[in-house]
């Protein structure tokens, strides 16, 4: 296929996968902050609280409608833009996507409304279990997706059925609790925790600042610096894990993000600084602390983590071990019941994604040479210095994130709500764990190429048959509607930071309602 047409298919979903997770990570966060708040209100009866959940409940919405409506568009790409993907694979990526949209999707749709116009008709108890429903839902919802992304990162519970030329489930709880999974779901929600905490403490800062809304303000950012702390810390612990991770199942991903060009005698060390040279395979420049990439990636002291060169070369002998496997393939499709073929198939099936890769330069992998097979086995290296330098990047904000919160946390303590350095620092910060996030999804989508599924479907064979044209006219279509929905939702979140808190948001008590406690200021 030509590799200019699988950039341009890859270039749209990246758009599309990028600019829908700018609205995910808040609504992640926003629905448990908003459950924080709430069960404050309920335990205590002050009006106030009711007012602080209502006026970030509000940004909740705005940005709730925008998560919906691109992430619509990125599971009809599959379709469209993906369909060999979608057939090779539907049967274990599409599970948890529709299990997504019948569990999570629809949890949410009920509930959501509830949340919205419940307030005045549902008791404390009952409309905060509305709103606890609805944050259940949005987390529910990522587990599903991160389910679905996690298999393509790592496939188990899947083989390849040379019958139907399809890969089909064997284990579906193999997928579902597949480890890769269960580390980036909880990694991306911490994430997303700490993008709504962000979100919190920048507003509340800007009002101090401003000498508005100050009841309000104090409120919101005591509850995002207790609550965003723990997230900063959970998001960097538990990005460890999905390191550790990597080691078992995405070597070659780990050993670009480090730049790990050799094999390095264990404990390895890492490089915090340098400059990776993609022709030379060094590390210019280089700044490294002994041993502390090898505690992270293996947990032990004596366990290398295996360098690029040394994974070019183990691929090459999977190329080699799944062109047996192609032949076999091609031999039961003139011949079904060719014993000897079935035979082969089963001994080097795991290799067949790697023959694959040979379908970038020919037509007939079989017919590769060992010059041929070498640069396929190089294809497996993703751009090096673009995972060495994001990831830095990502960690660098993830820890200034957690120097931010320990800050606050500290200051909302003490009720020093005055210190006018500090609400700068947190309006300035605001930006920052986007960026981050946005730079781990490149970190783990950029890692895993040239996979779409990792070591089974290489992304050159999965697009549709569609024109260059076809591309462009949509990629150009969906930057437009996606910028100008962009603008519009900043301008309505700006516009409903501006007008505040509305001070007459409040309500007569219902019959059942629980009796205010002072149990909270």
């Amino acid at each position: 296929m030509d590799p200019g047409f699988v950039d341009l298919s890859r270039l749209q979903f990246a758009l599309t996968a990028l600019y829908h997770f700018l609205f995910v990570p808040l609504t992640l966060g926003l629905s448990f902050l908003l459950v924080i708040m709430e069960c404050i209100y309920v335990m205590t009866g002050r009006e106030i609280w009711r007012q602080v959940t209502r006026f970030w409940g509000r940004i909740f919405g705005i940005n709730f409608v925008l998560g919906v409506a691109t992430g619509l568009t990125m599971e009809f790409e599959f379709g469209t833009n993906w369909s060999y993907f979608s057939s090779y694979a539907g049967d274990i990526f599409g599970a948890p996507l529709a299990i997504e949209g019948l569990m999570a999707f629809f949890l949410e749709a009920t509930f959501v409304g509830l949340m919205f116009f419940g307030w005045n008709r549902l008791s404390r108890v009952g409309h905060l279990f509305a709103t606890f429903m609805v944050a259940l839902g949005t987390n529910l919802s990522a587990l599903w997706i991160l389910i679905a992304n996690g298999w393509m990162q790592n496939p188990v519970g899947a083989r390849f059925n040379p019958e139907t030329m399809r890969m089909e489930v064997v284990d579906f709880g193999a997928v579902l609790f597949n480890p890769v999974a269960q580390a980036k779901f909880v990694h991306t929600v911490s994430a997303g925790y700490v993008i709504a905490s962000v979100m919190v403490l920048g507003v509340s800062a800007l009002y101090l600042l401003q000498d508005r809304w100050h009841q309000v303000a104090r409120r919101s950012m005591a509850v995002a610096a207790s609550f965003g702390l723990a997230a900063s810390l959970s998001a960097v612990v538990l990005g460890d894990e999905s390191g550790y991770t990597l080691s078992d199942n995405q070597k070659m991903k780990l050993a670009a993000v480090e730049a790990a060009w050799h094999t390095a005698p264990a404990p390895a060390g890492i490089t915090v600084f340098g400059f990776p040279d993609a022709r030379a395979h060094v590390t210019r420049a280089a700044i490294d602390v002994p041993w502390v990439l090898g505690l992270i990636a293996t947990r032990s002291l004596d366990t290398p983590v295996i360098g690029i060169e040394e994974l070019v070369a183990k691929a090459q002998d999977r190329i080699v071990s799944g062109l047996v496997a192609y032949k076999a393939v091609q031999a039961l499709k003139r011949n079904p019941n060719d014993l000897a073929a079935r035979e082969a198939l089963a001994l080097h099936q795991h290799d067949l994604g790697y023959a694959l890769l040979l379908r970038r330069s020919m037509r007939d992998p079989s017919q590769a040479t060992p010059a041929q097979i070498e640069a396929a086995a190089w294809d497996t290296v993703p751009d090096v210095p673009v995972l060495f330098w994001a990831f830095r990047a990502m960690a660098a904000i993830g820890f200034a994130m957690i120097a931010l919160f320990a800050i606050a946390f500290v200051l909302c303590t003490l009720r020093r709500f005055d210190r006018r350095w500090f609400l700068l620092c947190a309006v300035a910060a605001l930006p920052l764990p986007w960026i981050a996030a946005e730079l781990g999804w490149v970190v783990a989508e950029l890692g895993r190429q040239p996979w779409a599924i990792d070591g089974v479907l290489p992304t050159g064979l999965a697009p549709s048959s569609l024109t260059r044209a076809q591309l462009w006219v949509t990629l150009v279509g969906f930057t437009l509607i996606y910028g100008t929905l962009a603008v519009i939702e900043f301008g309505l979140i700006v516009r409903t930071v501006r007008h505040g808190p509305d001070e007459h948001d409040e309500a007569p008590p219902l019959p059942g309602n629980l009796p205010a406690t002072p149990l909270v200021a």
